[in-house]
C-alpha cells in the first residue's frame, strides 16, 4: 500500500497523461499532497483540485527547490515531445526528453525520493522488432528520436536504480485514447480525434492507411496501470527498464467499424501522410505476459466498450456545454 505521508510532483500534468493522473493520484493520496506542475496553464478539469505550480523540468535548479520546499517523496514525470511532433525538431526533442529525466533522477537520488515514475513508450521498437505479440525481451532499434530517447531513457532508470538505488518504474505505454484531454502530438493521435470528429462532422480523415494495426489502450486502464505499479511492492518489480502492458490491438478500419454502431452514416477518409512510416516501424501487438507476472496487470477494456464509453461521455460533454451557453 501507499504511504499515506507521501507528497507528490506530477511534472506536465497538463499532459494527456498527466490531467487523469493527477485526479488519480488526488483521490489516493489527498488532493493537498499531490502537486501538479507544467509550463502550460493549467488544465481546466485540475483547476480547484489542488496545488499547481509554473515549473520548468529543464530548469534543475527551480526544480530541485520545489522538491525540497514542497517536501516531495515521489515524481511523475510526464512531460515530453512526442513522436511525430519529435520528427520536427529531433536535437530539441532529444535534449528535452533525456535532460528533463536526467534532472529528475538526479534530484531524486540526492533527496532519497521514494519513487519515480517516468513513462516509456512503444515507439523504443523499431522496423527489426517482432511484429506480433513483441516480447518484453527483444529486438530493439527504434527508428524515431522519440522513440531513441524513450529507450535511452529506460537504461537510465536502470542504471540509477542499480547504481544509486532510486526506486524508478515505468511502462512503455501503446497508444493513449481519452475524452478527457487533448493528445500531443503522437502517430496514434487519430484513435482519440476521430470520435470527436465522428461526432461533431460524422466523417474522418485519417493520416494512416485502413489496415494500420497498433497496440492501443484506453486511458482508465492506462492510469489503472500505473498506479498498479507505483503501489506494487518494490520485491515484485524485476523490470527496472520499462514494462510492455498490453490493452487492445485495432485497425483505423475497425476502430471505424465500432463507431458505425453508433453512427451507422459516419464515413471515413484515408490519406496517408508522414506518421504512416512511423507506425509501420511499431508492433502490431504486445505481449505484456512479465507485467501479468509481476503485478497483476490486466486491462478492462476492448475496442467496443471503448468506442461505448468515449461516445457516451462525448455526447455528456457535448450537452453539457450547450446547456451553459
Amino acid at each position: 500500500m501507499p504511504l499515506r505521508k507521501d507528497k507528490i510532483l506530477v511534472i506536465g500534468a497538463s499532459g494527456q497523461i498527466g490531467v487523469e493522473l493527477t485526479l488519480a493520484l488526488r483521490k489516493q493520496y489527498g488532493n493537498n499532497n499531490v502537486v501538479a506542475s507544467d509550463l502550460r496553464e493549467e488544465n481546466a478539469l485540475l483547476k480547484d483540485t489542488g496545488p499547481y505550480v509554473s515549473l520548468d523540468m529543464m530548469n534543475k535548479e527551480m526544480l530541485h527547490v520545489q522538491v525540497i520546499r514542497q517536501n516531495i517523496t515521489q515524481i511523475y514525470l510526464l512531460a515530453a515531445m512526442l513522436s511525430a511532433t519529435g520528427e520536427k525538431n529531433p536535437n530539441l526533442a532529444w535534449h528535452l526528453n533525456m535532460q528533463g529525466l536526467l534532472n529528475v533522477l538526479d534530484i531524486a537520488r540526492e533527496e532519497k525520493l521514494h519513487k519515480v515514475y517516468w513513462p516509456s513508450s512503444i515507439a523504443v521498437f523499431g522496423p527489426t522488432s517482432p511484429k506480433i505479440n513483441c516480447p518484453q525481451q527483444t529486438i530493439i532499434e527504434p527508428s524515431t528520436v522519440y522513440g531513441i530517447s524513450k529507450y535511452a531513457g529506460e537504461f537510465w532508470c536502470n542504471y540509477y536504480f542499480n547504481r544509486y538505488g532510486v526506486d524508478v518504474r515505468s511502462i512503455r505505454y501503446p497508444g493513449l485514447i481519452s475524452y478527457k484531454s487533448a493528445p500531443g502530438g503522437g502517430t496514434t493521435d487519430y484513435a482519440v480525434e476521430i470520435y470527436q470528429e465522428a461526432l461533431d462532422h460524422n466523417k474522418y480523415n485519417c493520416f494512416l492507411s485502413e489496415n494500420t494495426y497498433l497496440p492501443m489502450m484506453y486511458m482508465p486502464d492506462a492510469i489503472r496501470a500505473t498506479l498498479e505499479l507505483m503501489n506494487a511492492p518494490a520485491e515484485n518489480i524485476s523490470i527496472r527498464t520499462a514494462y510492455n502492458i498490453s490493452g487492445m490491438s485495432f485497425s483505423p478500419n475497425e476502430i471505424a467499424e465500432s463507431i458505425k454502431t453508433h453512427l451507422p452514416d459516419f464515413n471515413m477518409h484515408y490519406k496517408a501522410d508522414s506518421r504512416q512510416a512511423i507506425a509501420d516501424s511499431w508492433p502490431q501487438s504486445i505481449d505484456d505476459s512479465v507485467a501479468k507476472k509481476d503485478w497483476g496487470w490486466k486491462p478492462q477494456y476492448d475496442l467496443q466498450k471503448m468506442t461505448d464509453d468515449m461516445f457516451n461521455n462525448l455526447k455528456a460533454t457535448k450537452t453539457l456545454n450547450q446547456d451553459q451557453d
